[in-house]
C-alpha cells in the first residue's frame, strides 16, 4: 500500500511539473511549432549573412549597398528575397545601413519582424 502511494505521489509531481513547464513555455512568447522556430533562426541568420555582405561591400567600395546590389557584387553570395512568409529590404546611408525582415503577420499569424544594423545585433521590430 505505501508504494502504490509513493508511486501516486510521484506522478502528481511530474503532472505537476509538466503543466508548470508548458504554462511558462507558452507564455513566454517563443514560438509555438518547430516549423516557426526553425524559420525564425533561419530568418535571423538570413539577416546575418546580409549584414556581413554588407560589410564586405563596404571595404571594398567605401559604401552601403542595396541587396540587388550585393548579389550582383558577388559580395552576397546567394540572392535572399525572403523566406517563409517573411520579405527582406536594406535601407542604406553614407555612414550605416539597416536590413530588415518583416513578417506577413497575416500569412504567418504570431511572428516578429527583426533587423540588424551594422552593430550587427539582431532586434526584434515591433
Amino acid at each position: 500500500m505505501r508504494g502504490l502511494v509513493g508511486l501516486l505521489i510521484t506522478a502528481v509531481i511530474v503532472v505537476l511539473g509538466y503543466w508548470y513547464f508548458v504554462s511558462k513555455t507558452q507564455s513566454s512568447g517563443a514560438p509555438g511549432t518547430p516549423a516557426q522556430v526553425i524559420s525564425t533562426v533561419g530568418v535571423q541568420n538570413d539577416l546575418l549573412s546580409i549584414a556581413q555582405a554588407e560589410r564586405i561591400y563596404w571595404a571594398g567600395h567605401g559604401s552601403y549597398a542595396s541587396l540587388d546590389e550585393l548579389y550582383s557584387s558577388g559580395a552576397l553570395a546567394v540572392k535572399k528575397s525572403g523566406r517563409a512568409g517573411y520579405t527582406y529590404s536594406a535601407e542604406t546611408s553614407s555612414d550605416g545601413f539597416t536590413v530588415t525582415a518583416r513578417c506577413d503577420a497575416a500569412a504567418v499569424p504570431g511572428c516578429s519582424s527583426f533587423s540588424v544594423d551594422q552593430s550587427m545585433q539582431v532586434q526584434e521590430v515591433p
